[in-house]
Protein backbone atom coordinates (compact mmCIF):
# COMPACT_ATOMS: atom_id res chain seq x y z
CA UNK A 1 0.00 0.00 0.00
CA UNK A 2 1.08 3.51 -0.54
CA UNK A 3 0.11 6.59 0.69
CA UNK A 4 -2.74 7.39 -1.01
CA UNK A 5 -3.93 3.67 -0.35
CA UNK A 6 -3.33 3.69 3.43
CA UNK A 7 -5.03 7.55 3.87
CA UNK A 8 -8.21 5.82 1.82
CA UNK A 9 -8.23 3.04 4.10
CA UNK A 10 -7.92 5.09 7.36
CA UNK A 11 -10.97 6.99 5.93
CA UNK A 12 -13.31 4.24 5.24
CA UNK A 13 -12.30 2.47 8.68
CA UNK A 14 -13.45 6.06 9.89
CA UNK A 15 -16.53 5.28 8.12
CA UNK A 16 -16.71 7.30 5.41
CA UNK A 17 -18.66 6.97 1.92
CA UNK A 18 -17.96 6.53 -1.34
CA UNK A 19 -18.43 10.17 -2.34
CA UNK A 20 -16.16 11.42 0.51
CA UNK A 21 -13.19 9.05 -0.63
CA UNK A 22 -13.50 9.79 -3.95
CA UNK A 23 -13.36 13.36 -3.72
CA UNK A 24 -10.02 12.92 -0.94
CA UNK A 25 -8.62 10.97 -3.40
CA UNK A 26 -8.99 13.46 -6.34
CA UNK A 27 -7.62 16.05 -4.08
CA UNK A 28 -5.05 14.11 -2.65
CA UNK A 29 -3.55 12.80 -6.65
CA UNK A 30 -3.46 17.16 -7.34
CA UNK A 31 -1.45 17.46 -3.84
CA UNK A 32 0.91 14.64 -5.26
CA UNK A 33 1.38 16.06 -8.38
CA UNK A 34 2.31 19.53 -7.18
CA UNK A 35 -1.12 21.09 -7.82
CA UNK A 36 -0.68 24.50 -5.27
CA UNK A 37 -4.21 25.65 -5.79
CA UNK A 38 -2.63 29.16 -7.23
CA UNK A 39 -4.80 31.35 -8.98
CA UNK A 40 -2.85 33.68 -10.96
CA UNK A 41 -3.71 37.17 -11.54
CA UNK A 42 -3.10 37.03 -15.04
CA UNK A 43 -5.26 34.71 -15.21
CA UNK A 44 -8.64 36.36 -14.07
CA UNK A 45 -10.57 39.47 -14.77
CA UNK A 46 -11.76 41.55 -12.05
CA UNK A 47 -15.78 41.40 -11.45
CA UNK A 48 -17.61 44.64 -12.39
CA UNK A 49 -20.87 45.62 -12.62
CA UNK A 50 -22.44 43.95 -10.19
CA UNK A 51 -26.57 44.28 -9.40
CA UNK A 52 -27.18 45.57 -6.15
CA UNK A 53 -29.55 44.84 -3.59
CA UNK A 54 -30.74 48.53 -2.65
CA UNK A 55 -32.02 49.61 -6.19
CA UNK A 56 -34.06 46.24 -6.05
CA UNK A 57 -37.72 46.49 -5.64
CA UNK A 58 -40.23 43.31 -4.66
CA UNK A 59 -43.53 43.13 -4.05
CA UNK A 60 -44.19 42.50 -0.13
CA UNK A 61 -46.33 39.21 -0.50
CA UNK A 62 -44.24 37.58 -2.96
CA UNK A 63 -41.44 38.40 -0.95
CA UNK A 64 -43.23 36.54 1.99
CA UNK A 65 -44.14 33.36 0.00
CA UNK A 66 -40.64 33.21 -1.38
CA UNK A 67 -39.35 33.43 2.15
CA UNK A 68 -41.46 30.28 2.85
CA UNK A 69 -40.02 28.02 0.26
CA UNK A 70 -36.27 29.54 1.71
CA UNK A 71 -34.47 26.55 3.89
CA UNK A 72 -31.70 28.43 5.79
CA UNK A 73 -28.27 26.28 6.33
CA UNK A 74 -25.38 27.13 8.77
CA UNK A 75 -22.37 26.51 9.00
CA UNK A 76 -21.49 25.30 12.17
CA UNK A 77 -17.90 23.03 12.49
CA UNK A 78 -15.73 25.96 14.35
CA UNK A 79 -14.64 25.33 18.04
CA UNK A 80 -14.19 28.25 19.56
CA UNK A 81 -10.21 27.27 20.54
CA UNK A 82 -8.59 30.07 19.26
CA UNK A 83 -10.57 32.10 22.24
CA UNK A 84 -9.79 29.16 24.71
CA UNK A 85 -12.78 27.33 24.07
CA UNK A 86 -13.56 23.48 23.57
CA UNK A 87 -16.99 23.40 22.53
CA UNK A 88 -18.98 24.94 19.41
CA UNK A 89 -17.87 28.65 18.78
CA UNK A 90 -21.81 29.44 17.91
CA UNK A 91 -22.44 28.72 22.09
CA UNK A 92 -20.07 31.97 23.07
CA UNK A 93 -22.77 34.64 24.47
CA UNK A 94 -22.52 37.12 22.03
CA UNK A 95 -24.80 40.46 23.08
CA UNK A 96 -27.68 40.20 25.98
CA UNK A 97 -26.66 36.95 26.82
CA UNK A 98 -27.91 35.41 23.81
CA UNK A 99 -25.45 33.23 21.85
CA UNK A 100 -24.87 32.74 18.30
CA UNK A 101 -27.74 29.57 18.22
CA UNK A 102 -30.12 32.01 20.31
CA UNK A 103 -29.88 34.95 17.75
CA UNK A 104 -30.13 32.35 14.69
CA UNK A 105 -33.14 30.36 16.43
CA UNK A 106 -35.11 33.97 17.09
CA UNK A 107 -34.35 35.32 13.75
CA UNK A 108 -35.71 32.10 12.30
CA UNK A 109 -38.79 32.54 14.43
CA UNK A 110 -39.16 36.02 13.28
CA UNK A 111 -39.53 35.02 9.55
CA UNK A 112 -41.38 32.20 10.38
CA UNK A 113 -43.84 35.15 11.41
CA UNK A 114 -43.40 37.30 8.69
CA UNK A 115 -43.84 33.96 5.70
CA UNK A 116 -47.05 32.78 7.56
CA UNK A 117 -45.29 29.49 7.19
CA UNK A 118 -42.32 26.38 8.62
CA UNK A 119 -38.99 27.73 7.34
CA UNK A 120 -36.69 25.06 8.19
CA UNK A 121 -33.03 25.55 9.84
CA UNK A 122 -30.27 23.30 9.36
CA UNK A 123 -26.89 22.96 10.69
CA UNK A 124 -23.98 21.20 9.13
CA UNK A 125 -21.57 20.17 12.09
CA UNK A 126 -18.60 18.96 12.53
CA UNK A 127 -17.45 15.77 14.60
CA UNK A 128 -16.16 18.14 17.35
CA UNK A 129 -19.71 20.52 17.20
CA UNK A 130 -22.45 18.13 16.74
CA UNK A 131 -23.10 16.85 20.09
CA UNK A 132 -23.42 21.00 21.13
CA UNK A 133 -25.36 21.88 18.85
CA UNK A 134 -27.42 18.92 18.45
CA UNK A 135 -28.65 19.34 21.82
CA UNK A 136 -29.06 22.82 22.17
CA UNK A 137 -31.68 22.86 19.34
CA UNK A 138 -34.71 23.87 20.36
CA UNK A 139 -38.49 21.66 19.82
CA UNK A 140 -40.37 24.24 18.38
CA UNK A 141 -38.06 24.84 15.50
CA UNK A 142 -38.00 21.06 14.66
CA UNK A 143 -40.38 20.30 11.31
CA UNK A 144 -41.42 16.62 11.22
CA UNK A 145 -39.48 14.13 8.89
CA UNK A 146 -36.99 17.10 7.86
CA UNK A 147 -33.53 16.54 9.69
CA UNK A 148 -32.25 19.78 11.20
CA UNK A 149 -28.45 18.78 11.31
CA UNK A 150 -25.94 16.81 9.90
CA UNK A 151 -22.12 16.26 10.27
CA UNK A 152 -19.59 17.44 8.34
CA UNK A 153 -16.64 14.70 7.03
CA UNK A 154 -13.21 14.98 8.66
CA UNK A 155 -10.37 13.79 6.36
CA UNK A 156 -6.65 12.39 7.22
CA UNK A 157 -3.77 15.09 7.91
CA UNK A 158 -0.78 14.34 5.52
CA UNK A 159 2.74 14.74 6.15
CA UNK A 160 4.72 17.39 4.14
CA UNK A 161 7.23 15.29 2.71
CA UNK A 162 5.93 11.86 2.46
CA UNK A 163 2.20 12.92 2.12
CA UNK A 164 1.52 9.43 4.58
CA UNK A 165 -1.27 9.62 7.04
CA UNK A 166 0.12 11.21 10.19
CA UNK A 167 -0.11 9.02 13.43
CA UNK A 168 -0.06 10.67 16.73
CA UNK A 169 -1.24 8.54 19.28
CA UNK A 170 -0.59 10.70 22.13
CA UNK A 171 -3.92 12.73 20.62
CA UNK A 172 -5.72 10.81 17.97
CA UNK A 173 -7.90 13.73 17.32
CA UNK A 174 -4.95 15.69 16.02
CA UNK A 175 -4.51 13.01 13.01
CA UNK A 176 -7.42 14.28 11.43
CA UNK A 177 -8.94 17.83 10.09
CA UNK A 178 -12.38 19.18 8.62
CA UNK A 179 -11.97 19.73 4.99
CA UNK A 180 -13.31 23.23 4.90
CA UNK A 181 -16.47 24.64 4.26
CA UNK A 182 -16.90 23.29 0.40
CA UNK A 183 -17.29 19.64 2.14
CA UNK A 184 -21.15 20.53 2.44
CA UNK A 185 -21.28 19.39 -1.07
CA UNK A 186 -19.54 15.85 -0.29
CA UNK A 187 -22.33 15.58 2.79
CA UNK A 188 -25.11 16.67 0.18
CA UNK A 189 -24.27 14.04 -2.47
CA UNK A 190 -24.41 11.20 0.52
CA UNK A 191 -28.02 12.13 1.13
CA UNK A 192 -31.02 12.56 -0.32
CA UNK A 193 -31.90 16.06 1.95
CA UNK A 194 -32.10 18.26 -1.11
CA UNK A 195 -34.57 15.47 -2.91
CA UNK A 196 -36.93 15.33 0.48
CA UNK A 197 -36.85 19.20 0.43
CA UNK A 198 -37.99 19.70 -2.95
CA UNK A 199 -40.70 17.40 -2.38
CA UNK A 200 -42.06 19.39 0.96
CA UNK A 201 -42.35 22.13 -1.23
CA UNK A 202 -38.79 23.91 -1.04
CA UNK A 203 -37.26 25.53 -3.83
CA UNK A 204 -34.65 27.75 -2.35
CA UNK A 205 -31.24 27.05 -0.15
CA UNK A 206 -29.30 29.89 1.96
CA UNK A 207 -26.16 28.85 3.47
CA UNK A 208 -24.04 31.22 5.17
CA UNK A 209 -21.34 30.78 8.25
CA UNK A 210 -22.59 30.30 11.74
CA UNK A 211 -20.82 32.87 12.83
CA UNK A 212 -21.86 35.54 10.72
CA UNK A 213 -24.75 37.84 12.22
CA UNK A 214 -25.71 39.56 9.53
CA UNK A 215 -26.77 36.76 7.68
CA UNK A 216 -30.56 36.90 9.00
CA UNK A 217 -33.12 35.21 6.52
CA UNK A 218 -34.00 37.94 3.88
CA UNK A 219 -37.22 38.08 1.91
CA UNK A 220 -36.08 40.94 -0.24
CA UNK A 221 -33.13 38.07 -1.59
CA UNK A 222 -35.57 35.94 -0.97
CA UNK A 223 -37.54 37.20 -4.13
CA UNK A 224 -34.70 38.85 -6.11
CA UNK A 225 -33.14 35.52 -6.28
CA UNK A 226 -36.59 33.48 -7.00
CA UNK A 227 -37.42 35.87 -9.92
CA UNK A 228 -34.09 35.91 -11.07
CA UNK A 229 -34.47 32.00 -12.33
CA UNK A 230 -30.50 31.81 -11.19
CA UNK A 231 -28.92 28.54 -10.33
CA UNK A 232 -26.58 30.67 -7.51
CA UNK A 233 -25.84 33.78 -6.48
CA UNK A 234 -23.26 34.64 -3.88
CA UNK A 235 -23.72 38.02 -1.66
CA UNK A 236 -20.47 40.11 -2.31
CA UNK A 237 -20.20 43.95 0.01
CA UNK A 238 -17.68 46.24 -1.26
CA UNK A 239 -13.96 46.00 0.09
CA UNK A 240 -12.41 48.29 2.68
CA UNK A 241 -9.46 48.64 4.07
CA UNK A 242 -10.69 46.15 6.78
CA UNK A 243 -10.99 43.52 4.01
CA UNK A 244 -8.11 42.77 2.19
CA UNK A 245 -7.70 39.41 3.19
CA UNK A 246 -10.80 37.90 2.68
CA UNK A 247 -11.58 35.99 -0.70
CA UNK A 248 -12.84 37.75 -3.84
CA UNK A 249 -15.08 36.49 -7.21
CA UNK A 250 -12.92 37.61 -10.38
CA UNK A 251 -14.12 36.37 -14.18
CA UNK A 252 -11.79 33.55 -15.20
CA UNK A 253 -10.43 34.79 -19.00
CA UNK A 254 -10.07 31.34 -20.22
CA UNK A 255 -13.74 30.65 -20.46
CA UNK A 256 -16.09 33.20 -18.78
CA UNK A 257 -17.24 31.61 -15.56
CA UNK A 258 -16.90 33.17 -12.48
CA UNK A 259 -14.68 32.00 -9.99
CA UNK A 260 -13.24 32.06 -6.00
CA UNK A 261 -10.05 33.38 -5.02
CA UNK A 262 -8.55 33.15 -1.43
CA UNK A 263 -5.82 34.71 -0.01
CA UNK A 264 -3.96 30.87 0.34
CA UNK A 265 -4.27 30.89 -3.55
CA UNK A 266 -2.86 33.99 -4.70
CA UNK A 267 0.82 33.77 -4.94
CA UNK A 268 3.03 36.03 -3.36
CA UNK A 269 3.87 38.54 -6.81
CA UNK A 270 0.45 39.12 -7.23
CA UNK A 271 -0.59 39.87 -3.42
CA UNK A 272 -0.75 43.44 -4.36
CA UNK A 273 -3.43 42.81 -6.74
CA UNK A 274 -5.17 40.47 -4.57
CA UNK A 275 -5.35 43.04 -1.61
CA UNK A 276 -5.99 45.98 -3.71
CA UNK A 277 -9.75 46.97 -3.05
CA UNK A 278 -9.77 49.32 -6.33
CA UNK A 279 -8.76 46.11 -8.72
CA UNK A 280 -11.02 43.94 -7.04
CA UNK A 281 -13.65 46.11 -5.55
CA UNK A 282 -15.80 43.13 -4.02
CA UNK A 283 -15.40 40.46 -1.29
CA UNK A 284 -17.40 37.24 -0.97
CA UNK A 285 -19.13 37.34 1.99
CA UNK A 286 -19.85 33.27 2.02
CA UNK A 287 -23.50 34.18 1.61
CA UNK A 288 -24.60 31.88 -1.05
CA UNK A 289 -28.38 31.08 -2.63
CA UNK A 290 -28.95 28.06 -4.57
CA UNK A 291 -32.28 27.01 -6.60
CA UNK A 292 -32.16 23.47 -4.76
CA UNK A 293 -32.54 21.94 -8.10
CA UNK A 294 -30.27 23.01 -9.62
CA UNK A 295 -27.88 22.12 -7.31
CA UNK A 296 -29.18 18.77 -6.78
CA UNK A 297 -28.91 17.96 -10.28
CA UNK A 298 -25.54 19.14 -10.43
CA UNK A 299 -24.75 16.99 -7.79
CA UNK A 300 -26.30 13.90 -9.28
CA UNK A 301 -24.42 14.71 -12.61
CA UNK A 302 -21.07 14.60 -11.15
CA UNK A 303 -21.49 11.93 -8.44
CA UNK A 304 -20.47 14.44 -5.59
CA UNK A 305 -17.16 15.21 -7.17
CA UNK A 306 -16.81 18.97 -7.98
CA UNK A 307 -12.78 19.35 -8.01
CA UNK A 308 -13.60 22.70 -6.63
CA UNK A 309 -9.98 24.43 -6.69
CA UNK A 310 -7.51 23.11 -3.67
CA UNK A 311 -6.67 24.79 -0.66
CA UNK A 312 -3.31 23.92 0.70
CA UNK A 313 -3.12 24.39 4.16
CA UNK A 314 -0.21 24.22 6.07
CA UNK A 315 0.09 23.29 9.69
CA UNK A 316 2.32 21.76 12.64
CA UNK A 317 0.65 18.64 14.06
CA UNK A 318 0.38 20.24 17.23
CA UNK A 319 -0.52 24.05 16.23
CA UNK A 320 0.78 25.81 18.93
CA UNK A 321 4.35 23.79 18.94
CA UNK A 322 6.24 24.25 15.75
CA UNK A 323 8.95 21.36 16.97
CA UNK A 324 5.82 18.75 15.63
CA UNK A 325 6.04 17.70 12.33
CA UNK A 326 3.97 19.80 9.73
CA UNK A 327 1.35 18.61 8.04
CA UNK A 328 -1.21 19.28 4.92
CA UNK A 329 -4.70 19.69 5.17
CA UNK A 330 -6.45 19.81 2.20
CA UNK A 331 -9.75 22.06 2.08
CA UNK A 332 -11.86 23.87 -0.64
CA UNK A 333 -14.32 26.67 0.42
CA UNK A 334 -17.83 26.59 -0.45
CA UNK A 335 -18.37 29.55 -2.56
CA UNK A 336 -15.60 28.28 -5.37
CA UNK A 337 -18.82 26.32 -6.48
CA UNK A 338 -19.50 29.15 -8.06
CA UNK A 339 -18.02 28.31 -11.69
CA UNK A 340 -19.95 25.13 -12.35
CA UNK A 341 -22.98 27.75 -12.83
CA UNK A 342 -22.75 29.89 -15.79
CA UNK A 343 -25.69 31.67 -15.16
CA UNK A 344 -24.62 32.50 -11.68
CA UNK A 345 -25.26 36.14 -10.59
CA UNK A 346 -22.99 37.58 -7.78
CA UNK A 347 -25.31 39.79 -5.47
CA UNK A 348 -23.96 43.38 -3.80
CA UNK A 349 -25.27 43.65 -0.44
CA UNK A 350 -24.99 46.25 2.27
CA UNK A 351 -22.21 45.69 5.26
CA UNK A 352 -25.49 44.87 7.42
CA UNK A 353 -25.29 41.44 6.07
CA UNK A 354 -21.75 40.65 7.02
CA UNK A 355 -20.99 40.87 10.53
CA UNK A 356 -18.59 38.03 11.38
CA UNK A 357 -17.61 37.25 14.57
CA UNK A 358 -14.23 35.64 14.59
CA UNK A 359 -11.72 37.37 17.84
CA UNK A 360 -12.81 39.09 21.24
CA UNK A 361 -11.97 42.18 18.97
CA UNK A 362 -15.51 41.68 17.13
CA UNK A 363 -17.40 40.71 19.82
CA UNK A 364 -16.17 43.74 21.71
CA UNK A 365 -17.89 46.15 18.83
CA UNK A 366 -20.67 43.74 18.73
CA UNK A 367 -21.03 44.15 22.44
CA UNK A 368 -20.61 47.86 22.25
CA UNK A 369 -23.74 50.31 22.31
CA UNK A 370 -22.71 50.47 18.88
CA UNK A 371 -25.28 47.90 17.32
CA UNK A 372 -28.44 47.67 18.52
CA UNK A 373 -31.11 44.57 17.58
CA UNK A 374 -34.43 45.48 15.68
CA UNK A 375 -37.77 43.79 16.12
CA UNK A 376 -36.73 40.78 14.21
CA UNK A 377 -33.32 40.27 15.93
CA UNK A 378 -31.16 41.87 13.26
CA UNK A 379 -27.95 43.56 14.01
CA UNK A 380 -28.20 46.76 12.96
CA UNK A 381 -24.70 49.45 13.09
CA UNK A 382 -26.59 52.46 14.86
CA UNK A 383 -23.47 54.42 12.82
CA UNK A 384 -22.00 54.83 9.60
CA UNK A 385 -18.92 52.29 10.61
CA UNK A 386 -18.24 50.31 13.08
CA UNK A 387 -15.24 50.94 15.25
CA UNK A 388 -11.88 49.24 14.86
CA UNK A 389 -10.93 47.50 18.18
CA UNK A 390 -7.60 45.96 18.79
CA UNK A 391 -7.11 44.37 21.86
CA UNK A 392 -3.92 43.08 23.52
CA UNK A 393 -3.92 39.54 22.48
CA UNK A 394 -2.15 38.48 25.86
CA UNK A 395 -4.96 39.94 27.88
CA UNK A 396 -8.07 39.53 25.76
CA UNK A 397 -7.33 37.04 23.35
CA UNK A 398 -8.71 34.26 25.66
CA UNK A 399 -12.80 34.46 26.12
CA UNK A 400 -12.31 34.07 29.96
CA UNK A 401 -9.51 36.72 30.32
CA UNK A 402 -11.71 39.02 27.66
CA UNK A 403 -15.00 38.26 29.74
CA UNK A 404 -13.27 39.18 33.24
CA UNK A 405 -12.03 42.49 31.47
CA UNK A 406 -14.96 43.58 29.89
CA UNK A 407 -17.68 43.56 32.32
CA UNK A 408 -18.94 47.11 31.83
CA UNK A 409 -18.26 48.41 28.27
CA UNK A 410 -17.79 52.25 27.69
CA UNK A 411 -19.79 53.69 25.41
CA UNK A 412 -18.37 53.16 21.62
CA UNK A 413 -21.03 55.71 20.04
CA UNK A 414 -17.91 58.78 19.37
CA UNK A 415 -15.26 56.23 19.14
CA UNK A 416 -13.61 55.73 15.65
CA UNK A 417 -10.83 52.99 16.64
CA UNK A 418 -9.24 51.07 19.96
CA UNK A 419 -6.09 49.95 20.94
CA UNK A 420 -5.28 48.55 24.01
CA UNK A 421 -1.73 47.52 24.98
CA UNK A 422 -0.98 45.57 27.93
CA UNK A 423 -3.45 44.35 31.09
CA UNK A 424 -6.35 46.82 31.61
CA UNK A 425 -9.65 46.60 32.89
CA UNK A 426 -12.69 48.72 31.31
CA UNK A 427 -15.05 50.00 34.39
CA UNK A 428 -17.29 51.66 32.33
CA UNK A 429 -16.15 55.51 33.32
CA UNK A 430 -14.05 55.77 30.22
CA UNK A 431 -15.46 58.65 27.96
CA UNK A 432 -13.80 57.49 24.54
CA UNK A 433 -14.14 59.78 21.67
CA UNK A 434 -12.02 59.84 17.64
CA UNK A 435 -8.95 57.51 17.97
CA UNK A 436 -8.20 56.03 21.59
CA UNK A 437 -5.03 54.21 22.78
CA UNK A 438 -4.91 53.00 26.07
CA UNK A 439 -1.09 51.92 27.26
CA UNK A 440 1.67 52.18 25.49
CA UNK A 441 2.96 49.95 22.54
CA UNK A 442 5.22 46.88 23.72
Amino acid sequence: MDALDRSLQKLMDDGAGPVTTAVFESYFKQLRDGNTGIIPEDSIEPLRNVVALKDIEVDSKRAREALGKTVFLKLNGGLGTSMGLSHAKSLIPVRDQMTFLDIIFAQVRAARNRSMSQIPLIFMNSYRTNQDTHSFFPEDLRISDLTFDFIQNREPRLLVNTLEPVSWPNDPELEWCPPGHGNIYTCLAETTLLTELLEAGYTILSISNVDNLGAFPSELLASWFEDSGRSLAPEVCKRSQNDLKGGHLATDKRNGTIILRDSSQTSPEDSPYFSDPTRHPFFNTNNLWFNIEALRDLLQRTGGVLDLPLIRNRKHVVPADPKTPEVFQIECASGAIVSHFGDASPILVERDRFIPVKTTNDLFAIRSDSYTFDEHFHLKLDRDEAPTILLDSRYFGMISDFEKRTKILPSTKNLESLEVFGDYTFDGTEMFQGAVTIGGAQ
